[in-house]
């Protein structure tokens, strides 16, 4: 992400921490399933719901990490999990095509309505490819555009924040999931487009396997 487009997102989400606004354009985590023992990963936790239900979902034999850019949403998370006395959980300041996780330590990666924030989503795809273990899982709701998303709004920092304007279209999405090597991938459903600036664009669940170093 650029730096402006971080300045941006970090105030917007910092601002609607301690709101009770609705942040989410899915629900990954209902169909993650995870279980008892699992590593999980939230990119883009936010307030770190999700992520405590991951950790109640894993037990203390499981983690769950959650990642985001927003002081205000990680410092919010930390004091709800440290109010909870939730143990098996971290949250990590972290921008997406850098994710501060060891290399095929984790089982399942979720996000809601974050990927499409990243300029380069390719590397974002590739950093949790590098996360997941040998057959690890994602399950990510995300943002997809009709048509590619005019300059004028994929270059606002603020239109990119409020989670359309960083959407590339729907093709692009699952040839880059492809490239970077994901197998099973699939469209869990999808919502019918509404309209953003010129353009409509359209939210999705999509799911998919990391493959094992000897599948093709």
């Amino acid at each position: 992400m650029t730096k402006k487009i971080i300045e941006s997102i970090n105030e917007r989400y910092s601002d609607l921490a301690e709101t009770s606004c609705c942040l989410s354009c899915g629900g990954a985590i209902t169909h993650g399933n995870a279980s008892k023992g699992e590593v999980c990963v939230d990119l883009g936790s936010g307030r770190g719901l999700e992520v405590i239900k991951l950790a109640e979902q894993v037990g203390q034999k499981g983690f769950a990490y959650g990642v985001d850019i927003s002081d205000g949403m990680l410092k919010k998370a930390k004091n709800t999990a440290k109010k909870m006395d939730i143990q098996n959980v971290e949250f990590i300041k972290s921008e997406l095509e850098n994710i501060l996780i060891e290399s095929n330590s984790v089982d399942l990666v979720i996000s809601n309505c974050t990927i499409n924030h990243a300029k380069n989503k390719t590397a974002v795809w590739s950093e949790i490819y590098r996360i997941l273990k040998p057959q690890g899982r994602f399950v990510v709701s995300d943002i997809f555009s009709s048509e590619k998303v005019p300059s004028e709004y994929a270059t606002d920092p603020d239109a990119v924040a409020e989670c359309w304007a960083g959407s590339v279209t729907k093709d692009v999405y699952l040839n880059t999931l492809k490239f970077v090597g994901f197998q099973n991938i699939n469209i869990i459903e999808e919502s019918q487009p509404y309209e953003k600036g010129k353009i409509s664009v359209s939210s999705f669940t999509i799911a998919g396997v990391k493959k094992t170093c000897c599948s093709k």
